[in-house]
């Protein structure tokens, strides 16, 4: 299978049909249309569906629906190799890519790079969030160099990079609730309160323990994966959320207010990456700085 046929195959998922793709690529239709044909005969699946006379629209098969998103993922690599061995051997420049969940903890890779950036202006950071499942995915495919995870990790087959500081969780609400008054918060005071908290399986055992609650017993009204999202429906009256703090910039002018969870509880952050992994240049400065940051703290 050719890497050009892949984004050909690209071109007509995303424009739903191969005349309007054959269209953006140059092509002519009926070459298009050989080329798609010739895949699906080599993988031996069917992976569109062709419009009828009346309609020119394309869907994907649910194979089709596979091998796009294996497709992007791909080209996504290709051009990421691609970018690092074309660099001079004299210039450090590139983009280091790094995945991780909702933490304050980004700001110690903001002072990384920040430190970096006279020296090596050219290499940039893109940062994807997800939660550690979605990290991990990224990272064992190649598609991430760094991923940011509380879980813990088999070191057999990654490297660790232990964080010098903690996240703490606590309770996201609105000033003028019940609780506010309160300084640190008893897992009693949330167990008649409706709740909402993390979608992760991970944060949603911790604070069960925490709350020495089975969950399914307390009042959660609402899962999150953006902390932002959640504090909208705090906001509103909704619930309480339990999440980390520092993710807000709550002001004393703000209708919402944090108070911390009491006996505290923390999170232990790890940075994570391949074992035996060939790093780019940017990547690789990044992780000594990063290195000696944390050192330094």
């Amino acid at each position: 299978m050719e890497l050009r046929v892949l984004q050909y195959f690209l071109a007509v998922a995303r424009e739903q049909s191969i005349s309007g793709a054959a269209e953006s690529l140059h092509l002519s239709q009926p070459t298009l249309s050989t080329q798609l044909k010739a895949m699906e005969e080599e993988l031996g699946k069917q992976l569109l569906i062709r419009g009828t006379k009346g309609s020119r629209k394309v869907t994907l098969t649910e194979e089709g629906m596979i091998l796009r998103k294996r497709a992007e993922e791909i080209l996504e690599l290709v051009k990421k190799t691609e970018s690092e061995i074309s660099l001079s051997d004299d210039v450090v420049a590139g983009d280091v890519y790094i995945g991780t969940g909702e933490t304050n903890i980004i700001r110690l890779f903001a002072k990384t790079a920040r430190e970096l950036q006279h020296d090596y202006p050219d290499i940039h950071y893109h940062i994807s969030s997800g939660n550690s499942s979605y990290v991990m995915e990224q990272l064992d495919k190649g598609l991430i160099d760094f991923g940011l995870l509380y879980d813990s990790v088999d070191i057999a087959k990654y490297e660790t990079l232990k964080i010098p500081i903690k996240d703490v969780w606590g309770v996201l609400m609105r000033r003028d609730s019940p609780l506010a008054a309160k300084e640190v918060i008893c897992p009693e005071d949330l167990w008649d309160k409706p709740l909402i908290v993390s979608h992760q399986e991970n944060a949603k055992r911790i604070i069960s323990e925490w709350l020495k609650q089975d969950l399914s017993k307390l009042n959660i009204v609402a899962t999150y994966n953006l902390v932002l999202n959640a504090s909208l429906l705090t906001d509103e009256g909704f619930g309480y959320t339990i999440c980390f703090d520092k993710l807000l910039d709550i002001v004393p002018s703000s209708s919402l207010c944090f108070r911390p969870l009491f006996p505290r509880l923390e999170a232990e952050a790890t940075i994570v990456w391949k074992k035996y992994q060939v790093f780019s240049r940017a990547a690789e400065k990044f992780l000594q700085q990063l290195q000696q940051t944390f050192h330094a703290r």
